[in-house]
């Protein structure tokens, strides 16, 4: 990360506060450079009260403090964009934001946000996890038990509930993001190919052609 231009503020940059989960703007303070250093150090994010001439640290009072996972400088270098995990609403009325909205991202992210504690799964292979177990059993066992949660979500759509059939399909993606993980993809990938199939433009017979082509 390139050198933050404290002097274009007389000492200050801007800080926008970002949910690292739902992507929402949480807040926008300022920082100095030893706020800053504060914010790295405690893993808190630490703000330079331009009221009241001091630093304060979001949460030593009220416990809602906004626990740092990164921080990126903008192209200028004079601008920063700190990504968080808040401890409860952010705003001191008590909303989730400094602008009265709802802290809610949208619940298809949430299948990002679970490949994500897969992959760390995958990285660590903690001893007694299921999700362990499918990565020691290897890409042809993990594919095989996606097959086996498609065809109980088939028996499910035919002939049982839309409760179960609920149930089943999230079983069957949840293997599904465990083999997209053992082969080194992402559910983003398949989201990508869908958004390109979705394109008007897109020529399904010459697709078809070139993998074809691909595989001889």
């Amino acid at each position: 990360m390139n050198k933050i231009d404290f002097n274009k503020l007389n000492g200050l940059v801007p800080a926008i506060i970002q949910d690292a989960t739902t992507k929402n703007v949480l807040m926008l303070g300022f920082m100095n450079q030893e706020a800053y250093e504060k914010t790295l150090a405690t893993k808190h994010v630490t703000f330079w009260s331009r009221s009241r001439n001091c630093l304060w640290t979001k949460g030593e009072t009220s416990g809602n403090f906004l626990d740092l996972v990164s921080i990126q400088n903008d192209c200028d270098n004079d601008t920063l964009l700190i990504k968080v995990h808040p401890q409860g609403p952010t705003c001191h009325t008590g909303t989730d934001t400094c602008w009265g909205e709802d802290n809610v991202g949208h619940p298809l992210a949430f299948l990002s946000e679970l490949q994500d504690f897969i992959e760390k799964r995958h990285e660590e292979m903690p001893e007694g996890s299921y999700t362990t177990k499918l990565f020691k059993d290897g890409v042809n066992k993990m594919a095989q038990k996606m097959g086996e949660e498609a065809l109980e979500a088939v028996i499910e759509a035919c002939n049982g509930t839309n409760e179960k059939l609920i149930y089943e399909v999230s079983d069957m993606i949840y293997h599904m993001l465990v083999l997209l993980t053992g082969k080194g993809l992402r559910i983003e990938d398949i989201v990508t190919e869908l958004a390109k199939r979705h394109d008007p433009n897109w020529d399904k017979k010459r697709r078809v052609a070139k993998s074809k082509g691909e595989m001889e």
